[in-house]
């Protein structure tokens, strides 16, 4: 056994070795290519962008969680390397038993077995932090057992660096979008997210939130089964939206799944200050009934209160071409230094973003008949930001716009039709900055949600 302990972390140290070699030489060579394109040299930004795609895609690591996350914030990349990123898959290929065996026993002795009725050798998912095999209970229950792979700290650390480099080299081609919030913000959610522990209270702040949403379903954490780095977890079945969308079902069916989903993700974001900060397609499920099972609760933001007013007082400012309320809601997500002119670019996006909020009427969430007029949009206010100076988001600002664009893309993709301006005023109705830090605190309190990881300088 202890000799199969130093095999594993002299292959680790290589791992760590080759991985850095393979990110620096990715992050090099966009270096080269974006500085040529700046000089007048032509480059082929999407064969290279293909390359990036092929390395990062390769890694077991969370730099591909990273670039998937990148890949659908506006601007975040150049266009080549986002379209290439966005096909990373979230699934990577499962490590085998004798890895499994050792990694449990870790987590929870060398007699773990005899603690679970059955366990299935062979994965049931596999994704850039851990692995799931079904499991069943002593009392018949079916359970998840998540199992993160081994040193997975040193990895964060590792892909952090280079995320790191290529934002910053980003930035001095391209001052558009200050991302050192943007970093800030992807770097703690990342570290959270390696503590399954927080993970587990994360599901127990889900289910307390969402308790009066039969049509919500949140896996329940077993804590005796749970560690810092094994979570099990209720099985939950269902099937991916994908196989869900194939199926050809009902119009009255999609609306159904896209007002389970809005709830999902906006409840407990007006009424606690909470979301969800990864609407992947593959963190959640399509329920027999057309509910919603919701998965993968690492990367939750918590927001100030103040927050949450922005967001509604913005939307109000938006509706009411009110330039003075606009300004004061960006200041109160966290802008700051803004020019009048700034803000206005900052309100075309705001405009796109609130659009379907705007009309009390039945419609898809989006009625263009363009598949790039998102992207249009985006370079549009790029264009204006450079203009104007750039802007620096706050870290807040990162994860809202995330989940607005990925659900907004979600919602495309079930061809929803529902009156999306009657759901968010049924949402925020009666809305009081004061009861939603109170509910918020007594939810963090009952759910035992540890204090956020604060960011090294």
């Amino acid at each position: 056994m202890a000799k199969e302990r130093d095999i594993d972390r002299g292959s680790s140290v290589f791992g760590e070795i080759r991985r850095l070699a393979r990110t620096s030489g990715a992050v090099g060579g966009i270096a080269a290519r974006l500085a040529g394109s700046r000089i007048g040299i032509r480059t082929d930004k999407t064969a290279h962008a293909e390359d990036l795609r092929a390395v990062l895609g390769g890694l077991k690591g969370p730099l591909m969680k990273v670039a998937q996350l990148l890949s659908t914030i506006p601007d975040a990349l150049p266009e080549e390397y986002a379209q290439e990123l966005a096909h990373l898959q979230a699934n990577a290929p499962a490590m085998g038993w004798s890895f499994v065996r050792r990694r449990m026993s870790a987590e929870l002795g060398p007699e773990w077995e005899k603690r679970y009725a059955s366990f299935d050798r062979e994965a049931a998912a596999a994704a850039s932090l851990g692995q799931v095999h079904r499991a069943r209970l002593h009392d018949g229950r079916e359970v998840a057992a998540k199992l993160q792979y081994p040193d997975m700290i040193s990895t964060v650390e590792a892909d952090l660096r280079q995320l790191r480099v290529a934002m910053a080299l980003y930035h001095r081609l391209d001052s558009a979008i200050q991302s050192d919030e943007v970093y800030k913000e992807l770097a703690e959610r990342l570290r959270e997210e390696l503590d399954y522990g927080r993970e587990a209270s994360h599901l127990r702040l889900y289910r307390n939130m969402l308790a009066g949403q039969p049509r919500i379903s949140i896996p329940e954490p077993i804590e005796d089964l749970s560690t810092s780095r094994l979570l099990t977890m209720t099985w939950l079945d269902g099937r991916s939206l994908q196989s869900y969308v194939d199926s050809n079902p009902s119009m009255e069916e999609r609306n159904d799944t896209a007002r389970a989903l809005f709830n999902a993700w906006y409840l407990p974001f007006y009424r606690f200050g909470v979301i969800h900060g990864d609407p992947h397609l593959g963190n959640f499920q399509v329920r027999p009934d057309n509910g919603l099972n919701l998965f993968d609760f690492g990367a939750i933001r918590i927001f100030r209160p103040a927050f949450v007013q922005g967001v509604i007082d913005l939307h109000q400012a938006i509706e009411r071409n009110d330039d003075d309320q606009a300004y004061h809601a960006y200041q109160s997500w966290g802008f700051t230094n803004l020019t009048r002119e700034t803000m206005e670019v900052l309100n075309e996006w705001a405009r796109f973003i609130y659009e379907p909020l705007l009309q009390d009427r039945v419609r898809q969430i989006q009625e263009s008949d363009d598949p790039a007029f998102g992207r249009t949009v985006a370079e549009r206010v790029h264009a204006g930001l450079q203009r104007t100076g750039g802007v620096k988001p706050p870290r807040e600002f990162v994860l809202i716009d995330r989940s607005a664009v990925g659900l907004g893309s979600v919602f495309l993709r079930l061809k929803a039709r529902l009156n999306w301006h009657r759901l968010y005023h049924e949402m925020v109705e009666g809305f009081d900055k004061q009861q939603l830090a109170e509910r918020q605190a007594a939810a963090l309190v009952e759910a035992r949600v540890p204090a956020p990881i604060a960011t090294p300088a």
